[in-house]
């Protein structure tokens, strides 16, 4: 048996091992291996395809823990609100579960039911996981975890409360209610706790679902197109007319509002890359709390390149199977330092890094990442930022036509780049 298979094996079991870890204790512990199934860049696709089970098959409670809490915070039997409750779930997480139900007006609604244990364990777990960091630190010194624990500490109980994501769902509605392809099902407020949370029903598909995708001859470039321009975490997809699809959005148990001067810090750190200013890189990254020649590791953390790629300008070099395969290779070799900068960066950084990973493993499944739809969308996104700040900031109208027109001409750069790639993804995609 060769090694390379040999290898594989190892990563399997490993990777089995972990799973049932994962499972055994839930609640945290299933967080943590959802985010490893998001590295599919990073990571070997044995860890990588065994942990995807964890996004929406988590370990299940019976129907009967779900009746229970509904009970306990509805006041009444289930089966006073519901006609019907469907035994299966429709998805398992790490926090809840949920069912397809039918309501006696013959209303269809989804019912998200928080697992029972999830409160009191939580606590235990940031405990354990507190004592672990630390136990750690003291054994492997270069090793620093604490933001997790910071991190885990602050989000988990804003993630445990329904009711706020509620009214997160009503936010973003009203946020994007100008975007014809963006659907937030309605909260049903008189159905809704801190532990139970009712929504309007709607038919759908996983968004990383290859097959639902091709089946539904939904184009797989305008799913990752629409999914980098609103930068979140959890979607699902319904069909329409032409094979072009909607975005459904779910899950609002954890948002974030960044700070303006963050915000501005950010898109300048990803113009300065962009540009290959180093100078400029270094700057924007001790603004953001990595300081010294650290600035560089955090740069390939943020765009998920290499150096050498970001130096010979991301926008000029496509992101190849030989520069994925060095990434694993060498950023195993490096964990102490990427620990480092996760411990001193700012912290509205960590969910950005989060949702960046997210980002590119759904491009990688989806197998788009060729037209590195995020990347554009991104540059977009940063470049208006950073030259409407300038454009606010003004006061002379001739400078005001400069920084307009300095805009026209950056967005029209990434535009016929962005058309470039497209076009090399569809010739990819018919000669392959």
């Amino acid at each position: 048996m060769e090694y390379k298979e040999l290898k594989s094996i190892c990563h399997k079991r490993s990777a089995e091992k972990l799973l049932d870890l994962c499972c055994t204790n839930k609640g945290v512990y299933i967080k943590v291996g959802q985010h490893i199934a998001a590295l599919d860049y990073l990571l070997p696709s044995e860890y990588v395809e065994t942990m995807k089970v964890l996004h929406c098959q988590a370990p299940t409670n019976k129907i009967e823990d779900v009746y229970k809490v509904i009970k306990e915070d509805l006041k009444k039997d289930p089966f006073e609100i519901f006609s019907t409750i469907e035994p299966e779930p429709l998805g398992t997480a790490s926090l809840a579960q949920v069912h397809k139900a039918t309501l006696k007006d013959g209303s269809v609604v989804a019912v998200k039911v928080q697992h029972p244990y999830v409160q009191g364990n939580a606590k235990v777990d940031m405990k354990t996981m507190e004592y672990l960091v630390k136990l750690m630190s003291v054994v492997f010194p270069e090793f620093k975890f604490q933001w997790l624990v910071n991190e885990s500490k602050k989000n988990i109980p804003q993630e445990l409360n329904f009711a706020q994501e509620g009214h997160n769902a009503e936010k973003v509605a009203k946020m994007f209610e100008d975007t014809e392809w963006l659907h937030v099902p309605r909260v049903r407020w008189d159905l809704t706790t801190s532990r139970v949370l009712t929504m309007d029903f709607v038919e759908g598909g996983q968004v990383n679902d290859l097959r639902y995708i091709q089946e539904n001859k939904i184009n797989p470039r305008e799913v990752c197109d629409k999914l980098a321009t609103l930068i979140l975490e959890t979607f699902w997809l319904r069909k329409i007319k032409k094979g072009e699809c909607d975005i459904i959005l779910l899950d609002h148990g954890l948002y974030a509002t960044l700070k303006e001067d963050f915000r501005v810090e950010y898109a300048n750190l990803w113009l300065s890359i962009l540009d290959k200013d180093r100078v400029a890189m270094r700057y924007h990254s001790k603004n953001l709390g990595i300081e010294g020649n650290a600035y560089g590791l955090f740069a390939c953390m943020v765009t998920g390149r290499t150096w050498d790629s970001i130096l010979k300008g991301i926008d000029r070099e496509q992101f190849s199977k030989g520069e994925k395969k060095f990434m694993k290779q060498s950023f195993t070799g490096i964990l102490p330092q990427i620990s480092e900068v996760l411990q001193n960066v700012d912290p509205q950084m960590l969910l950005i890094l989060k949702t960046n990973d997210l980002l590119r493993g759904i491009e990688h499944t989806l197998k788009t990442g060729i037209r590195m739809g995020a990347f554009c969308v991104m540059s977009q996104c940063c470049i208006k930022s950073v030259y409407g700040q300038k454009y606010n900031k003004s006061q002379n109208k001739v400078e005001k036509i400069k920084i307009s027109l300095a805009e026209f001409w950056a967005l029209l750069k990434i535009q016929l780049y962005y058309t470039f790639l497209s076009w090399k993804q569809i010739s990819w995609n018919l000669f392959s």
